[in-house]
């Protein structure tokens, strides 16, 4: 016996050793991605400390003094138009993910939980247009918001976000895997109408969900230039994405904007890097875990 469970633990231990190569590669092709994805953020970051003389005559990765001039500059650029265009992002990009987050919730529950003719087609239209760019839909947008006379207004940015196929698609499987068709019939048994079902059951259950189509609408947004930049001719309502390409086409002709357009660049960054870690609280996928005991 005692031969037995050396022989046991000599495989396992051995089964270990193997394992470890194998386990390594996967790490060191996440750190690859990691890295990949983190430079630019980093060069970001120490080129906007230099000032314009430091920019181009130090090298790449080494600190500058100049900062606190960069950011006060960029503050003070063309009586802050910096704070108007962050502004508009947080109205385009807030609003839009909070309906688009909404909308979302409440089409996936539908589509999830209700037995209707021609669901399945509707999803099925859903995942087709996933498929579709954006870039082929920029222009029709542009043509129906002009027609409507929305173009070049607040709405013509808003409202092409509200309706999001792959937010629809996260959502309903959200809401097929946390709530319980157990739980709805109880919850109709005891006499509750569809709308406090939804409202008080169904959606606290998809709150996980939720966060994650907001985080994911929010960035999506946030970081969004091609929509804006077709609708909008007022640069009192560009958002960041446009007003720094504003800058950076301006830049040609005066290079000492180089150091605001890297210092609004890093500045946007933030309010992104903030709003994931105040929200990784709720992202959790076990919330309702104990509902049906």
């Amino acid at each position: 016996m005692a031969a037995t469970v050396s022989h046991r633990r000599s495989r396992a231990g051995s089964g270990r050793l193997i394992g470890r190569p194998v386990g390594a590669v996967p790490t060191a092709l996440l750190l690859i991605g990691a890295i990949y994805c983190l430079f630019p953020v980093v060069w970001v970051l120490i080129a906007a400390t230099k000032s314009p003389g430091e920019l181009f005559s130090t090298a790449t990765l080494s600190f500058g003094t100049g900062f606190l001039d960069n950011v006060a500059e960029l503050f003070a650029y063309r009586d802050g138009v910096f704070w108007l265009w962050a502004g508009n992002t947080l109205l385009y990009a807030g609003g839009g993910a909070l309906l688009s987050t909404a909308v979302s919730a409440v089409s996936g529950y539908a589509l999830a939980k209700y037995r209707f003719r021609g669901r399945d087609a509707i999803f099925n239209l859903l995942i087709g247009g996933i498929l579709v760019p954006a870039v082929v839909l920029a222009i029709p947008q542009y043509l129906l918001f002009s027609k409507i006379g929305l173009a070049d207004s607040y709405w013509a940015v808003l409202l092409p976000q509200i309706l999001h196929p792959y937010s629809i698609y996260l959502a309903r499987i959200y809401a097929a895997a946390a709530i319980p068709d157990s739980l709805l019939e109880a919850g109709r048994i005891d006499g509750a109408g569809e709308w406090r079902l939804m409202s008080r059951v169904a959606m606290p259950l998809m709150v996980p969900g939720m966060v994650t189509i907001f985080l994911f609408q929010f960035v999506a947004i946030w970081n969004n230039f091609l929509l804006p930049f077709i609708m909008l001719g007022d640069d009192g309502k560009f958002p960041l994405t446009v007003g720094l390409y504003t800058l950076l086409a301006a830049g040609a002709n005066q290079p000492a904007l180089y150091n605001l357009i890297l210092t609004g660049a890093f500045l946007s960054i933030v309010p992104l890097i903030a709003l994931f870690l105040t929200m990784q609280r709720y992202w959790r996928t076990d919330l309702s875990s104990g509902a049906v005991k």
